[in-house]
């Protein structure tokens, strides 16, 4: 794909995201990811900007959500949804979700969802919680990378460098680690050394790098590791929406084991250990054995005739040899069993202890230049080791990097479509239907209010039962009724709907629209050039002949009342004469509008308030009747104040409500 075909994407920034992710099949993946914060590190691409080319990538063609009011109903929808996710990813990914051409792979998806245990989903929930993307490692190693060809692609990494013509490898001795990549290579590689083909696999160039990657997302390495397991223990249900991810889980049998592996280094630590322990356990032999000769020569006794004490008054040297004859096995003795403890305190380096650790001096000392050795046959050591680990961990862990990310990817994926089935069950909802016209729910509800919402049922159009069927309704009744309660559950289900995803209602049927309009109440009286603004844009609503649902709040309130009738009266009469277009409108002036269009069988609705109940609150049955002309509740309002209020306001409110009995 060519990211300049995406709408909006120039050639420069096209570059900027290519420089950014390495590559265009990198930003193509962020994209398809929906991971909105890595598109934002891009240089001049706002969050806002993000999103709108994920989803864009994703299939919004951008038209459905015709209004602002639209677009805030969408979103609040979306915060709503995304409270049921797992994790960040996962929530980040659902901003995605927006009203599409074509829900049906959407819809296949979201009613396999509905279909697995909630108990699985609940638990699933919990485990997922911390799982992240993962992230590349950007430390920087000591390690040099020698290579004849250039390797740009590490220098953020490690050093790099080539040889040039006249250098052999021996140059490059000066480095502790060194990775040798293709020819020149020496045949027995110095300690700490890596030594690789022309083209070698690339995790084991920076092992180490590829040993912190699997480190540093040990978090969300971990999840998943629980997930192979569970797979394996026949725990993850088969399902459309685990497809994918099922699939990659059969290639990760073995991480469970090599996230195991990836503290233990036990072999390099115990040579670590060993070596940093070597002069200390060398004194206290050093000690041991000349207290030990000490305390033996305290206790030794040689007996002496007359004769052999007169030989050693006259023979000196013959009384030393005689001396050390009987005190030489003690120390012999004493030096032996140092030399067998260091043996077995080498043994675990596999190290050979030298014979001789001691010099011919007495007291008892200990050969520094021996010692000395045995501490740089452990540096020696210490380096193989490390490099054998790591180029173990890194050959196993290598290949399953891509393997994972791609597990993880899916985990993200699946659970978008989870998270709609742990809502769809909290708020008892269910697949609509799609059709052609209109709009119909039974027992729909407005799940954002808050509270417990009342469940009505009301439609119009086509989707509607054949005496509701009218493309065109005016919703009239009490304040604080419902009435725009009702319009924004009808839009709420709009919305849902075109995104593919389940409505809170007992029953949908749904008509495929190319927008939904939704215009809120104006906020008072317009002046002459907002007005004619304001005009124009309802005209071009009206009168577009592109499949649509209108939902509309008060809109007399753009001027006064008795203009306000007339301009809406034209209004309806243009939409109902385009028939792909459905459209509501709540009003406070039916009589007057209905005056106007000089029309007798127009539809009206009506929610209506009944009286007060025991603690003043409005009674009111929030579904409309149909063909009905609602009263509003202004009489009931005032009869509340009444009884709410004291003093000089009080006796007001009363003749207020008498004037109401005489009208």
């Amino acid at each position: 794909m060519v990211l300049t075909s995406i709408p909006g994407v120039s050639e420069r920034m096209a570059s900027k995201m290519t420089e950014h992710f390495g590559s265009e099949d990198a930003v193509v993946s962020t994209l398809a990811s929906g991971d909105v914060a890595r598109l934002a590190e891009v240089d001049g691409l706002s969050v806002k900007r993000a999103l709108s080319l994920a989803r864009q990538y994703a299939g919004e063609e951008g038209g459905f959500l015709a209004t602002k009011e639209a677009r805030r109903l969408h979103q609040d929808l979306l915060s709503h949804l995304q409270n049921f996710a797992s994790c960040s990813p996962s929530r980040q990914r659902m901003a995605l979700l927006t009203p599409v051409q074509n829900p049906d792979e959407r819809r296949e998806f979201a009613s396999a969802a509905l279909t697995l245990p909630s108990d699985w989903l609940t638990s699933i929930q919990q485990e997922w919680q911390g799982l992240g993307r993962p992230k590349e490692v950007q430390e920087r190693y000591e390690r040099v990378v020698v290579s004849s060809r250039p390797r740009d692609d590490l220098k953020r990494f490690c050093r790099v460098l080539q040889p040039a013509e006249k250098e052999s490898w021996k140059d490059y001795t000066v480095f502790k680690t060194v990775t040798w990549i293709g020819s020149g290579a020496p045949m027995q590689a110095p300690d700490g050394w890596l030594v690789l083909g022309s083209s070698p696999e690339e995790a084991l160039i920076l092992p180490e790098r590829t040993i912190d990657w699997f480190s540093h997302n040990r978090k969300s390495l971990n999840i998943l590791c629980s997930l192979v397991e569970a797979y394996g223990r026949g725990e993850v249900p088969e399902n459309a929406v685990l497809a994918k991810l099922i699939a990659s889980l059969k290639e990760l049998g073995e991480l469970p084991e090599m996230m195991g592996m990836l503290g233990d280094a036990s072999q390099v630590e115990e040579v670590t250990r060993i070596k940093d322990e070597l002069w200390t356990v060398a004194k206290d032999l050093e000690s041991g054995v000349n207290d030990e000769v000490e305390q033996a020569m305290n206790d030794a006794k040689m007996a002496l005739s007359g004769a052999e004490l007169l030989e050693a008054l006259s023979d000196g040297a013959g009384f030393q040899r005689k001396l050390k004859e009987a005190t030489g096995h003690v120390i012999q003795e004493a030096m032996q069993k140092a030399r067998d403890e260091l043996a077995v305190f080498l043994e675990p380096a596999s190290l050979r202890c030298p014979y001789e650790i001691f010099t011919n001096a007495w007291p008892a000392k200990i050969d520094r230049q021996t010692i000395d050795g045995i501490d740089a046959a452990l540096e020696s050591k210490l380096k193989a080791e490390k490099t054998e680990h790591l180029v173990a961990l890194a050959t196993r862990l290598g290949p399953m990097k891509q393997r994972c990310e791609t597990a993880i990817q899916y985990m993200i994926e699946a659970d978008q479509w989870l998270a709609i089935a742990r809502w769809a069950i909290h708020d008892s909802c269910v697949m609509p239907e799609l059709v052609d016209h209109g709009i119909w729910l039974e027992e729909g509800r407005h799940i954002l209010l808050g509270v417990k919402p009342d469940p009505v049922t009301y439609g119009l159009g086509q989707a509607a039962p054949p005496v509701d069927q009218q493309s065109l309704a005016l919703l009239t009744g009490a304040n604080s009724g419902g009435k725009t309660t009702l319009l924004e559950c009808l839009a709420y289900a709009a919305i849902l709907a075109h995104m593919g995803l389940p409505v809170p209602a007992l029953s949908a049927r749904v008509g495929r629209v190319d927008a939904l309009h939704i215009l809120a109440k104006a906020g008072g009286t317009q002046s002459a050039g907002a007005l004619e603004q304001t005009l124009v844009e309802l005209a071009t609503v009206v009168s577009d002949p592109t499949p649509k649902l209108i939902l509309a709040d008060e809109l007399e309130a753009i001027t006064e009342p008795g203009a306000g009738a007339r301009i809406i009266a034209g209004m309806l009469l243009a939409a109902e004469a385009q028939r792909d277009t459905t459209m509501m409108l709540v009003t406070h002036l039916a009589p007057a509008i209905l005056e106007a269009t000089q029309r007798d069988d127009l539809r009206v609705d009506g929610i209506e308030a009944s009286g007060l109940g025991a603690d003043l609150e409005l009674m009111v049955d929030r579904t409309p009747k149909r063909n009905h002309l609602a009263r509003s509740t202004p009489e009931l309002i005032v009869k509340r104040l009444v009884e709410k209020s004291e003093g000089h306001a009080k006796a007001l409110f009363a003749d207020i409500l008498e004037m109401f009995a005489q009208s």
